[in-house]
């Protein structure tokens, strides 16, 4: 096992690199990707053989319709923005790539050319403060549009004039088609490259790739096999053996019996400070940030479920390969993390935890998820995600452009949701930004505000005391202390003062006897039924010889219940006085209970 505490800033910076998909392993003899040989299709990898299936259960929901937006400041060459457009995707077969089903199975057809004509929306004409809207109504309209996988293409773009120095260019892609490392490092600075050349009358001088994205996938599969991916596949299974495969996490509304996918998403950022305070304590403690991330949002969830024993899902950029590194496609595989919260550890002993699952499943990363969970076979539910519910990623940091051309992925609202809640995360110069993207059938858009404003105060715990224990660091709000410990305790109200209180029921009693008044667990009581019931013990009492006006003593023994209630009020309306007591007192004590005997009812 990699001792992470033991390796210099440079090491530990190449390991954050690696987690992000930056940096390949090394190729070991026999694992150089080939070319494929034979003409024809090219199968599905398994990642995309999981994004086809999942299409194909929600065909009328664009749940893996993905949004880039790419900002332009400074004047714009059109032309020259189109032909790089269409060179990149000329370079790069996966994105001339349909996926139609031949045989009874999946399989990509790269076709020979595809050109787009480059859509533009010029807002320059509209007053400045209505252009933002204008431009996210239409894209977004565009973005829900679903996609065919059996033709092309499988990605829509529009290019937007603010004014004349800011254009945006917007992609809706089919994720099929690409993976957020691929758009980072890949993507943003080959279109910026291609287009530096054409609009100055260049050729291109990006050089051809060795191989495609149908040479990855047919060699993954012929690959997935041998005493290797046994081994993997044999830990991944004890590892996960016995394991909760449902978060517990209250929702506002029940789960419905088959997912919608219907989702929303709050965008969020932190200070500079405090990344950077994230920052060193992961250095403090031997962790990358992406680990202290991990452990905050079990932390976040433990507060929320008390579950010591969860699973979290995460991905990697799956790119071991130098080959990959220059490749559009989707190479991502889907992990799973299980981490022990018991015995309410600090944190920084959580990050220690937290640290050796991290590591321990990216020596394990081979097996793709779908292969995975088909071999574990876990209890199917379609009203949610097998294995896990909830997943944290960090983005891969973006490249720095001279031209000062950046890319964002939290501008447009697709209005899905592919897990119950879903952290993204992106380390930004200024800082890390992030999104919370939610399932909307479960939760409501005040709620996620909350959760975004107690990861907020928990970050910001962490870094002021990694010592204290994950349950007693604090999740609320200043606004939230005041409403909970002040706003919701401010129940005076003013009751009538010669009026006892079992008479102000019986008021409300007449004026809204249908309503409810009592919960308990599944049970409930009306005002009508409890003041009935109520009336009915204060005669029995009454007959028993309490009398109105004595305080006679009326001894009360039971669990909470409806029926205490009742009692409660039956001994006010009969004229007595309550003394109570539990069940607790063992059943041979009560005849040599001296208070208890002194009762006259009991």
């Amino acid at each position: 096992m990699l001792d992470i505490t033991k390796l210099s800033d440079a090491r530990r910076t190449l390991l954050e690199k690696y987690l992000r998909g930056n940096l390949p392993q090394s190729a070991t003899p026999g694992q150089i990707i080939p070319r494929r040989t034979a003409e024809g299709y090219a199968p599905l990898s398994f990642g995309q053989q999981q994004l086809w299936l999942l299409a194909q259960l929600t065909p009328n929901t664009p749940v893996y319709n993905e949004c880039v937006t790419i900002h332009m400041p400074g004047s714009l060459d059109v032309p020259a923005l189109e032909q790089s457009l269409n060179e990149f995707i000329r370079r790069h077969e996966i994105w001339r790539t349909s996926f139609p089903v031949v045989d009874g199975l999946p399989v990509q057809v790269v076709h020979p050319s595809l050109k787009l004509t480059l859509p533009v929306v010029d807002l320059r004409h509209l007053p400045e403060a209505e252009r933002e809207a204008k431009a996210l109504r239409v894209v977004t309209e565009k973005a829900r549009v679903l996609f065919d996988l059996s033709a092309v293409p499988l990605l829509r773009p529009t290019l937007v004039h603010f004014n004349d120095e800011e254009h945006r260019l917007f992609l809706t892609l089919h994720h099929i088609i690409f993976d957020g490392v691929a758009i980072y490092q890949v993507f943003l600075p080959e279109l910026r490259t291609l287009y530096e050349a054409f609009s100055s009358g260049q050729p291109s001088p990006l050089p051809e790739l060795p191989i495609q994205y149908g040479d990855y996938a047919q060699w993954q599969r012929e690959r997935l096999q041998g005493d290797v991916f046994a081994e993997q596949l044999a830990y991944l299974k004890h590892q996960l053996a016995d394991a909760p495969t449902t978060l517990e996490l209250p929702t506002d509304h029940p789960r419905p019996p088959v997912q919608t996918h219907r989702g929303s998403m709050r965008p969020f950022g932190l200070s500079r400070r405090l990344t950077d305070e994230l920052k060193a304590l992961s250095r403090q403690q031997g962790v990358t940030l992406y680990m202290t991330l991990v452990a905050a949002f079990k932390t976040l969830l433990y507060r929320y479920t008390e579950q010591e024993d969860m699973l979290v899902g995460t991905a990697t950029a799956g790119r071991k390969h130098s080959e990959m590194l220059g490749m559009m496609g989707f190479f991502l595989n889907t992990l799973v993390l299980r981490t022990d919260l018991s015995g309410n550890p600090t944190f920084r002993a959580l990050q220690q935890r937290v640290r050796e699952v991290i590591l321990e499943a990216l020596a394990h990363q081979d097996i793709p998820f779908e292969y995975l969970v088909k071999e574990l076979q876990p209890e199917r539910n379609l009203g949610q995600n097998p294995l896990f519910q909830a997943l944290i990623t960090l983005e891969p940091p973006l490249p720095v452009l001279p031209s000062g051309w950046t890319l964002t992925q939290m501008d447009v609202r697709v209005g899905t949701s592919k897990f119950d809640l879903y952290l993204e995360l992106d380390d930004r110069p200024e800082g890390l930004i992030g999104r919370f993207m939610y399932n909307t059938d479960l939760f409501d858009a005040s709620t996620i505000e909350r959760i975004t404003g107690h990861w907020q105060t928990l970050l910001e715990a962490i870094v002021r005391d990694p010592n204290q224990r994950i349950a007693d660091l604090p999740l609320l709000r200043e606004q939230e202390q005041e409403q909970l410990l002040v706003g919701w305790n401010a129940t005076n109200t003013a009751f009538p003062e010669n009026k006892p209180v079992h008479q102000i029921f019986e008021e409300q009693a007449q004026r809204r006897p249908e309503a409810v008044a009592l919960v308990f667990d599944e049970q409930t009581m009306t005002y009508g039924e409890l003041n009935r019931r109520a009336n009915q013990l204060a005669h029995r009492l009454r007959r028993l010889g309490v009398v109105e006006g004595a305080e006679t003593r009326v001894g009360l023994c039971m669990d909470r219940s409806l029926e205490m209630v009742v009692s409660l009020l039956g001994i006010l309306k009969a004229g007595g006085r309550m003394c109570r007591s539990t069940r607790r007192i063992p059943e041979s004590a009560w005849h040599s209970c001296s208070r208890i005997r002194r009762l006259p009812f009991c």
